[in-house]
């Protein structure tokens, strides 16, 4: 018998898992990351720094067997505040990577069934939250398509994609801007 609290475990571990690896991946001689402890320390996930050229990631790392990913307000909110304290980085980005499994998991006929497919991993800049008078749960989809959920209503957010240091192709982004500028 397969109960919920053994589910509560397996997701923490695939979470924790995503997080290690997305941390094994980053540090190089040029970046720094390290796994901050999450939800339960009231930081992001991750934060990854170039000191070189002065860069400062704010990661939230999400994983699943689903075709949706939410990332909740209050951990959007626990991203920017980190961003914004280190205002010293001319470069700030909150980075919402999303991590879908190559099982799928769905129900049919009250059973738990798993179907497989590609592995896709998101990596998506949400710094246009912080400009946002209430902050939105914000839904990824399979496809990458990304959502502002508020309440009742939910609205594309079209985030852009960034390129983690690791990847091939690095796109740059606007940075952020430095508190007391305009």
């Amino acid at each position: 018998m397969f109960n919920a609290s053994c589910l509560g475990n397996i997701r923490r571990s695939r979470g924790y898992s995503y997080e290690h690896t997305l941390v094994q991946r980053l540090n190089n001689r040029v970046w720094h990351a390290r796994r901050l402890g999450g939800s339960s320390t009231g930081l992001p996930d991750i934060i990854a720094v170039n000191n070189t050229d002065g860069v400062l990631l704010t990661i939230e790392a999400k994983s699943g067997t689903s075709d949706i990913l939410y990332v909740p307000q209050d951990q959007i909110e626990r991203c920017l505040l980190l961003r914004n304290m280190f205002y010293i980085y001319p470069e700030r980005h909150v980075i919402l990577a999303f991590k879908f499994m190559s099982k799928k998991r769905f129900r049919r006929k009250n059973e738990t069934v798993y179907e497989s497919r590609k592995l896709l991993e998101y990596y998506k800049v949400a710094d246009v939250v912080a400009d946002m008078s209430i902050f939105p749960i914000i839904k990824c989809s399979y496809d990458g398509s990304t959502y502002a959920m508020h309440k009742n209503k939910t609205v594309a957010l079209n985030l852009p994609d960034y390129s983690m240091p690791f990847q091939k192709i690095l796109r740059k982004v606007a940075a952020a801007p430095v508190e007391g500028t305009t």
